[in-house]
């Protein structure tokens, strides 16, 4: 759990002036103090902790989460953490009907690959250098804002939004396709348009980077159980599969001695019924005689 000095000293408790506030977010505010309002940062804690659960079991699922961050202070600490985890995100610009259109980005997203083939394709030497210079740029556009969502075949599990009010877009779609959404709130937000809200200051660098660590964290050890219950089921796959072939085995060593004596039993019997057989006499004659 995220500690209290740890808060303090990003900045997390800081939110709007009381003019700017939203009642809604009359619950997760502590006081007033120069008339800007104080965030309770034990409600924080407790909102991070249950976010950061959820999120760890989607990513334990093997599922995506889409980051979503375009204002300045968040986007490079958001782009940065969010990489390690291989989740992704968006930090350029929201293009509208990322979700609600996603055929559609995905046809861009295949455009760019098209042209990135295109460039590095040596064999290639009837493309003009102004033609050239034209899909270089087409293609730096298009991986600016769609670079980072490159590996996402399908929609996202979950949306992580920082500042839901400059996101109102990506917040609409998800709850159009029912997509669960987890966000920073400041107290100028709503924290009823998402269903996992974290009270936080989303103005503040350190602020996001604290909260920003905390959730990727999350992520990388669902990622990492992931894994070891996926190694732990191989080795139980594996050993099952080595009983099953040890009891093979053994079945066919049984069955060849069974099959050695039903052998051993027909000579046997085939040998005494020689023995019990009257023998034929030779006379001196050589003729045989009863």
């Amino acid at each position: 759990m995220l500690e209290f000095n740890q808060m303090l000293d990003a900045g997390v408790h800081f939110g709007h002036l009381k003019r700017k506030w939203n009642p809604k977010m009359a619950p997760y505010i502590f006081m007033e103090k120069n008339g800007i309002h104080i965030i309770d940062l034990h409600k924080t804690a407790a909102k991070v902790e249950e976010a950061s659960a959820a999120l760890k079991q989607i990513a334990k699922s093997g599922k995506k989460v889409l980051f979503v961050a375009t204002k300045k202070q968040a986007k490079d600490i958001v782009a940065e953490r969010v990489k390690r985890t291989n989740m992704p995100f968006v930090t350029e610009r929201w293009p509208g009907g990322m979700l609600t259109n996603f055929v559609t980005i995905r046809k861009a997203v295949k455009k760019m690959n098209s042209l990135e083939k295109l460039l590095n394709d040596k064999d290639t030497t009837t493309i003009s250098k102004r033609e050239r210079l034209q899909i270089t740029r087409e293609k730096a556009k298009l991986e600016k804002n769609l670079g980072s969502i490159a590996d996402l075949t399908r929609l996202p599990s979950a949306l992580f939004i920082v500042d839901i009010n400059k996101e109102h877009i990506a917040v609409a779609e998800a709850k159009r396709l029912n997509i669960p959404t987890f966000a920073m709130v400041d107290t100028n937000c709503d924290p009823e348009a998402v269903n996992f809200a974290i009270p936080a200051n989303d103005d503040a660098s350190k602020s996001i980077a604290l909260i920003i660590d905390y959730v990727c964290q999350a992520i990388e050890e669902g990622m990492q159980e992931r894994k070891l219950d996926k190694d732990s089921r191989m080795a139980e796959q594996a050993e099952e599969e080595n009983d099953r072939l040890a009891t093979e085995l053994l079945d066919d060593e049984v069955s060849d001695e069974k099959e050695d004596n039903k052998i051993r039993k027909v000579k046997s019997v085939a040998e005494d019924t020689m023995e019990k057989r009257p023998r034929k006499q030779i006379s001196k004659k050589g003729t045989a005689r009863k």
